[in-house]
């Protein structure tokens, strides 16, 4: 059955009264607490256990069987039975039930229960018992009001079900969805386990600008901002790298940061226009170091987040336990198409077989993009379990070290899972007169119009004439990890505050 738009807009403006009349009773409620001296908004409360804490001590009582054991509880209401005899009473590590009874409650208290709602928060004061149906309780002998929820929460997880709503208004999401709230869990594990692993293997934690005079270490379009002061515009970074290895060149040998990046660009199901990565770079190694280095420490956190080194996503078994294949970029295309990449000598005839494969790579300007672009639209996504593709066309790789056997190629590989981009690193770039000429080659395309090429970012250029030691880096996307880890479809599952277009908001012309 079609609703008609003014059936749609009756409903709304129904579903507007209901709420207004919803509110208008907790602000009755909230008048009602404030008239008999309760401050509906006190300072603090002593709790003596969480939920998970007292079912756990407690889990060998029996059915119908109260002890004396007072404990003192706290957390949000989350569902009332029997008029308020039975209470639901959620913290963050779960759900404990109130018993509400006259015998226990003095006449007072039992008729302000009737002043509360789902979703106001308070504490309580009791002893536990177990119902005779099994549930763990708290037979309340006093409780406090501990804030007024003054608007309604969705009647169930089913009245919460739009994806942008769900993303706008997180923190509803959060209070209806005990699951986002274990992403966010999960993504706090991730990191700390990732710094434990780094840290445990010497290396340091450091920060580096977030506001920066160029904006270098990725192909990346930049967000401009305005410094008053200094009349100066500056660049929110794409990337940490540039500053990570000015401290490599300045001695510490190994050095990582875990922070926020922000590029300009679309948004879709892996990409946020600000998003969290770990940049990490050691003296004295190479990219083979390196993609062993990574295959640990990736074990090490999904074991220690998940307790096992092997899982799912999306329907599809990911291990991280057994060894990560190593493919060539060539070999990839070649099992993906069949077509040897190596054979194909200039840049005419590369169009040409991409053009067969039906790639466009009309703004390619060399041999090295095109195969980037076809390896990027027919080998990618069949990389379902952890694959390292290395030795990138020199082309696409302007930071990385020349391949010390294959001409035309550089010490680099991405990480790719589930058809994705989870990693880049190299055997990093270390002869500085190299590094000029490349980033000078990167300056031309963005004078020529290409907002996603490197500036020549000349102190850092100055940095590398100091001298720089071999070494290697890597830059791991932490919210798409966290995907993975969490059996999550989008990148906005796993930030907390996703970035959302304002309602209303429309593209200016």
């Amino acid at each position: 059955m079609t609703v008609s738009s003014g059936g749609q807009k009756v409903a709304q403006q129904q579903a507007d009264d209901d709420a207004s009349k919803l509110v208008a009773d907790r602000l009755r409620k909230l008048q009602a607490l404030k008239d008999e001296g309760i401050n509906p908004y006190p300072y603090r409360f002593d709790r003596t256990h969480k939920a998970r804490e007292l079912q756990e001590l407690y889990k060998d009582l029996a059915a119908d069987v109260e002890t004396e054991d007072q404990v003192m509880v706290c957390g949000r209401v989350m569902n009332e039975r029997n008029t308020w005899m039975f209470v639901d009473l959620h913290d963050d590590s779960g759900k404990i039930q109130l018993f509400c009874h006259k015998q226990n409650l003095d006449a007072d208290k039992l008729k302000r229960l009737k002043l509360l709602d789902k979703g106001d928060f308070i504490g309580a004061v009791g002893t536990i018992r177990r119902t005779k149906t099994g549930e763990l309780s708290i037979k309340v002998t006093d409780y406090t009001v501990l804030c007024k929820s003054l608007l309604p929460l969705p009647d169930s997880w089913e009245g919460f079900k739009d994806v942008e709503a769900r993303y706008r208004h997180r923190y509803v999401d959060m209070i209806m969805n005990p699951s986002v709230r274990e992403t966010f869990k999960k993504r706090s594990l991730t990191i700390r386990h990732m710094r434990n692993f780094l840290d445990s293997h010497g290396y340091f934690e450091v920060e580096t600008p977030t506001l920066q005079v160029e904006a270098g270490g990725a192909d990346a379009r930049p967000f401009i901002t305005h410094h008053n002061a200094l009349d100066l515009e500056l660049y929110l970074r794409i990337a940490t790298e540039l500053h990570l290895k000015r401290m490599i060149i300045g001695g510490m040998e190994r050095v990582y940061e875990i922070g926020r990046i922000f590029r300009n660009e679309g948004i879709s199901t892996r990409h946020n226009p600000e998003f969290t990565m770990l940049e990490m770079y050691c003296a004295y190694g190479d990219y083979n170091d390196l993609m062993t280095f990574t295959e640990e420490m990736l074990r090490y956190v999904a074991k220690n987040v998940l307790g096992t080194a092997e899982f799912t996503y999306q329907g599809v078994e990911i291990s991280f336990e057994k060894p990560f294949r190593r493919l060539r970029m060539v070999d990839a295309i070649r099992e993906a198409t069949g077509l040897d990449m190596d054979e194909i000598k200039d840049l005419d005839e590369a169009k040409r077989v991409a053009a067969e494969l039906g790639v466009h790579v009309e703004k390619a300007e060399t041999r090295g993009a095109i195969i980037n672009t076809i390896f990027e639209e027919k080998a990618e996504h069949m990389l379902q379990q952890p694959t390292f593709i290395i030795d990138y066309p020199v082309e696409v790789s302007p930071l990385t070290k020349a391949h010390r056997t294959n001409a035309g190629e550089v010490e680099r590989f991405e990480l790719f899972m589930y058809g994705r981009e989870l990693a880049n690193g190299y055997s990093e770039l270390t002869d500085p007169q190299d590094q000029r000429a490349r980033l000078e080659e990167q300056a031309r395309k963005k004078a020529a119009g290409d907002d996603e090429a490197m500036p020549l970012d000349l102190d850092f250029i100055m940095a590398m004439e100091y001298g720089m030691p071999p070494t290697m880096g890597i830059g791991i996307g932490i919210d798409r990890l966290v995907m993975l880890l969490t059996d999550s479809a989008s990148i906005r599952d796993v930030i907390a505050f996703p970035t959302m277009k304002p309602l209303g908001h429309s593209k200016k012309q």
